[in-house]
């Protein structure tokens, strides 16, 4: 779910899977989080996710991390080492959202530390990231499986930090408490036989819950959602009018169609001719959008390899936009 497949997260040996153990995890009990390469690039004013060009967020401001690293899906374009992802959570002492919050924002704060003694970070750049204003909860593993995942989300807006859920849907009873800035779920097939070879999931019923979690995103008034599919060439990329009819039924804001990337442990079950180009990506996102006449716009960010299909030109989080009272507070009084 993470947007920086970094490869160098790979396990060291045939029994140490990367998951926090990993050098570029930083984690607190089971919370984690890890330096996006777009947060250190905006550091250094390099550049910045593409999330800030369609949404908005500050690429340097945003903590990228998750309440729980283990998953129940094993997807074969999946960048990280499945051996380490045990469904099972065993007896987990559960930490309280404020105590997520908190250790989250200490991780933050650890992990760009560094950046403070880089001539290439200008002082006011480097403060600003040291009071995150954004949290993409979308590192590793699937959030739905922290037990108080919506409590989660409000005590991070309680702070006026802005939250960009990701999930694969296959919790829809607990997606359908939370109400984030912004909720992603992955789509990445349009029907179960391709579902089942590209996903890989533990569980017998998640293409049913899929289906259901598409309900729960029809009837999210407030909460903007975004359907996004990771497109594997040779895998999923293919029948974009059955993509278009299933994008339906969740009646999104958005749909994200992104290139898989050949990094990490999908090298091995993955060629890297399954990495389509940015053209072929924006491409099969037109095809799609031709069976969904109300989304007119594309919009693509080559350096991410990433299409957007909206209803709207405007495409930022309002609360987001330049000179708004969001960023006029001080994060830390609320003044």
């Amino acid at each position: 779910m993470s947007d920086s497949a970094d490869p160098g997260s790979s396990a060291d040996g045939d029994d140490a899977p990367a998951q926090v153990s990993s050098p570029d995890y930083h984690s607190e009990n089971h919370t984690a989080a890890q330096t996006c390469g777009w947060t250190a690039n905006a550091l250094r004013g390099e550049g910045c996710c593409y999330k800030k060009v369609y949404y908005g967020i500050e690429s340097h401001r945003c903590i990228q991390m998750t309440p729980v690293v283990k998953c129940n899906e094993r997807c074969v374009f999946c960048w990280r080492d499945h051996r380490g992802h045990a469904y099972e959570l065993g007896d987990v002492e559960w930490d309280d959202p404020e105590a997520v919050v908190d250790a989250s924002i200490r991780l933050q704060k650890k992990l760009l530390s560094g950046f403070g003694g880089n001539d290439e970070v200008p002082r006011e750049v480097f403060e600003e990231a040291m009071e995150p204003r954004h949290v993409a909860i979308s590192l590793d593993g699937e959030p739905t499986l922290y037990p108080y995942l919506p409590e989660l989300l409000e005590a991070f807006h309680d702070r006026d930090i802005t939250t960009f859920l990701v999930s694969n849907g296959t919790r829809p009873e607990v997606l359908r408490e939370c109400d984030p800035t912004q909720l992603y779920v992955s789509v990445d097939a349009a029907e179960r036989h391709t579902f089942d070879r590209v996903v890989k999931a533990v569980e017998d019923d998640a293409w049913d819950r899929l289906l259901e979690t598409m309900g729960v995103l029809r009837e999210k008034e407030e909460t903007r959602t975004v359907l996004r599919t990771t497109l594997v060439d040779g895998e999923n990329m293919h029948h974009p009018d059955w993509y278009a009819g299933f994008y339906q039924q969740a009646d999104p804001d958005f749909v994200e169609l992104k290139a898989y990337m050949h990094v990490g442990h999908s090298q091995g079950r993955l060629d890297r001719s399954s990495m389509p180009d940015h053209e072929e990506v924006v491409a099969f996102a037109e095809r799609v959008g031709e069976y969904m006449p109300e989304f007119t716009e594309v919009k693509g960010v080559p350096s991410s390899r990433v299409a957007l299909l909206s209803k709207t030109t405007d495409t930022w989080v309002p609360k987001l936009e330049k000179d708004s009272e969001f960023w006029e507070r001080d994060p830390m009084t609320g003044d």
